[in-house]
């Protein structure tokens, strides 16, 4: 196949190289375009040829799956080298400035040229989509006595990083490195002078989520490896770094984390295990609560929407991260998924606050709540206090950092600090909650104190109190302090799990009417079976 007869320049693929595409066909396109010895190439040509170095390139990298570090450094050495001759061709002489840029699938191009009769005191800042570089080209062209004259070609790599990974990167600590920017390339072609007149900025677009426990390193690429020397880190934040560098060649920003502690099988099982069982009595108490008969002065508002948030919660929850391989990549579904369980757990810690109240109320006064505090607290004013208050503040989330939903694993992400607007809310109820339970506490040993009559009955209640330590959320305090500890980790996933198996013993299983009412339906169905 021809690519190019220019000037002398006959650049052509191998026969068969076409149909399929080996590591021969690569060397050889890399040979015919190193014995390029035109020093001037048109656009289109230069464009022409390096989409086919650049598909070529990317056909034989699908083969190298097995391919060992030196080979990828080597391949990506003459991918770097080829792509700055080419950029060569492109500058020509020219009295005061002129510039040339082209956008490939796989590369972006910026070409600045300056004359002796330049009237710009500074060249404009040459972009590309995720990078930048400010250069003082005046100066360079200055320290150019002949021609008085300096070019610079500025190029972003967009597939670079899978031959010069980023575990290239050579440090004494055992992290995992993760390539943050698009691979860019500075050169001075056709400059007699390549001395910096002063550092060089470099401003980098972060390609993937930023870790704020990360550590930043601007890199340059040095034959095998990549590593800091003359560069460092001027400015970052969640979006974007500023590099400085004291010399010119291939740069990009790359982020060590502490590695991740590895998955447990075990207790991922356990952990499952518990979700399904918490399910599974969440679904049961919602049954208990819509099908048996209540007396006229329980109120199970606040349960049933318990049930209802975190029943939700937990089954979106369980089957995003069965399913994540499948979600993740369609973003947009991440984000919706990440914006529904923070309503959904949002919702069900509200309701845990409106529980604590309702429990307080009746404690304090160890009678039904009277009608005129009826009205106040009415099933359709706790449903709005319920909800209303959740999706206020997922819909301001939202307005004020609309990129705050669809981490890796489809949840909040934890930059900008935007994981505050779930443990900010979470932790004010969970305080509130703790305060309401002490004072629960208090009132029932004073009344138990008070009262010689229905002891048996206080005390009972005294009981679902206890068990209402749970069902208030109060033991998701433990998620601080599970770090490190497996014991710890084993009652938070048992104790947070298990909040519908709670609700049902305490309000269905330990409430004598409604087991009245169970073992008539099971008589029922006993008997019907008995007659069949």
């Amino acid at each position: 196949m021809l690519i190019s007869f220019i000037a002398g320049i006959n650049i052509t693929l191998q026969e068969g190289c076409t149909e399929q595409t080996t590591l021969e066909c690569l060397q050889n396109l890399f040979e015919q375009i190193e014995n390029i010895t035109v020093q001037e190439l048109p656009v289109n040509t230069v464009m022409d040829i390096l989409n086919m170095v650049f598909n070529t390139s990317e056909k034989i990298l699908e083969s190298l799956s097995s391919a060992s570090p030196a080979e990828l450094a080597s391949y990506g050495n003459r991918v770097l080298q080829t792509s700055e001759k080419l950029i060569s061709t492109l500058v020509k002489p020219t009295d005061t400035n002129d510039s040339v840029s082209f956008t490939l699938a796989a590369l972006e191009v910026e070409v600045f040229m300056v004359g002796p009769h330049v009237t710009l005191k500074k060249i404009p800042r040459l972009e590309t989509t995720n990078s930048s570089v400010d250069i003082d080209l005046i100066g360079i062209a200055k320290n150019n006595n002949l021609t008085r004259s300096a070019a610079v070609g500025f190029m972003s790599y967009v597939t670079m990083e899978n031959l010069l990974k980023p575990d290239f990167f050579n440090t004494s600590n055992d992290t995992v490195k993760t390539m943050m920017s698009t691979v860019i390339s500075v050169t001075l072609p056709k400059t007699t002078n390549t001395k910096l007149t002063k550092p060089v900025n470099f401003t980098f677009r972060h390609i993937r989520e930023f870790d704020p426990n990360g550590s930043l390193s601007c890199v340059y690429w040095n034959i095998s490896e990549w590593i800091v020397d003359g560069c460092s880190v001027l400015e970052t934040n969640s979006s974007h770094t500023v590099c400085s560098c004291v010399h010119l060649s291939t740069f990009a920003l790359i982020m060590q984390t502490s590695r991740a502690p590895e998955s447990d099988s075990q207790l991922d099982l356990f952990n499952l295990v518990c979700v399904i069982v918490g399910l599974v009595f969440f679904s049961l108490a919602l049954l208990t609560f819509a099908l048996c008969q209540w007396s006229p002065g329980v109120n199970n508002v606040a349960r049933i929407n318990i049930c209802i948030s975190l029943l939700l919660a937990h089954l979106l929850f369980l089957l995003t991260q069965q399913f994540l391989n499948l979600i993740r990549p369609q973003q947009v579904l991440c984000a919706v998924i990440s914006g529904l369980l923070h309503f959904l757990f949002l919702s069900g810690f509200v309701w845990m606050f409106i529980e604590a109240v309702l429990l307080f109320i009746c404690v304090k006064n160890l009678s039904k709540i009277s009608s005129k505090k009826r009205e106040v607290l009415s099933s359709g004013f706790l449903c709005v206090i319920g909800y209303v208050v959740a999706l206020v503040v997922v819909c301001v989330s939202v307005g004020l950092v609309p990129e705050g939903y669809g981490s890796e694993h489809c949840w909040i992400k934890t930059d900008k600090g935007f994981i505050w607007s779930f443990l900010g809310p979470v932790c004010i109820i969970l305080a509130l909650n703790v305060i309401l339970f002490i004072c629960i506490i208090i009132c029932l040993n004073l009344s138990l104190t008070k009262l010689n009559a229905d002891v048996s009955q206080l005390k009972t209640m005294a009981c679902k109190t206890l068990g209402q330590f749970v069902v208030l959320g109060c033991p998701w305090i433990l998620g601080v302090f599970t770090n490190n500890s497996k014991v710890l980790e084993v009652i938070f996933v048992i104790l947070n799990s298990q909040q519908g198996t709670f609700i049902f013993l305490i309000y269905c299983v330990l409430n004598n009417e409604v087991r009245q009412q169970y073992r008539k339906l099971f008589r029922r169905l006993f008997c019907g079976h008995k007659k069949h």
